[in-house]
């Protein structure tokens, strides 16, 4: 269970993001975006070691709906990540654990096999800052046989990541990009769904993530 931290962040996560989401191609906004939290969840680290947040953020005036909204995946460590140099957000001044690296969470091991546990049912989404408290806005399915094999590498697209998997398992599929309303493709084998606020203070739901066949 994550013991949730009501305390300072320096630079705060959104700060940190703001320099960073400009550079990542599934990125459509304004190069200076000032940008707000619309949501998102956590999910808690087997070995209460490393902070998992799939944090949700809206940006710039783009699209009819108004400000398109990111999904953006983050993992919290002590120490640095060996090897996760290139995916390194940036490091944090927390007010009771100190210094905190912030990853890009799809290149984070914890993170992705967290997510695959999500969509299996084995894990359970928490709320984002609330301890020990379930997100019931987040919904998952899974309709494979067995468990599903560890992501490969990921590759950034314009509007997600994906993991291509090994011996021709599913494609895991994480939308960066969040559209209202959006539904999972025929081909898909599970799926996590989820909500979030729009700029009119009305609620948005749409998909997350996805398990495909090649």
């Amino acid at each position: 269970m994550a013991l949730i931290h009501h305390t300072t962040l320096s630079p705060t996560k959104v700060e940190l993001l703001a320099g960073w989401l400009p550079t990542r191609p599934w990125y459509h906004g304004p190069a200076a975006p000032e940008l707000v939290k619309a949501g998102g969840f956590r999910l808690d680290d087997p070995a209460g070691e490393v902070g998992i947040e799939f944090m949700i953020v809206t940006a710039g005036t783009a699209g009819p709906e108004g400000p398109e909204a990111y999904l953006v995946p983050l993992t919290y460590r002590g120490a640095p990540l060996p090897g996760a140099e290139h995916a390194l957000v940036g490091t944090m001044e927390h007010g009771v654990l100190g210094t905190r690296w912030a990853y890009d969470g799809c290149h984070d091991p914890v993170l992705t096999a967290g997510l695959l546990a999500l969509i299996e049912g084995r894990a359970e989404a928490q709320a984002q800052s609330i301890t020990d408290t379930p997100d019931r806005e987040v919904a998952r399915s899974y309709g494979g046989a067995g468990p599903v094999p560890g992501p490969g590498a990921p590759v950034d697209t314009d509007e997600a990541t994906e993991f291509a998997a090994p011996d021709g398992g599913p494609v895991l599929r994480l939308r960066r990009v969040l559209t209202a309303g959006s539904t999972a493709p025929e081909d898909a084998v599970g799926e996590v769904t989820g909500a979030w606020q729009k700029p009119d203070g009305t609620r948005a739901r749409g998909l997350f993530a996805t398990l495909e066949k090649r």
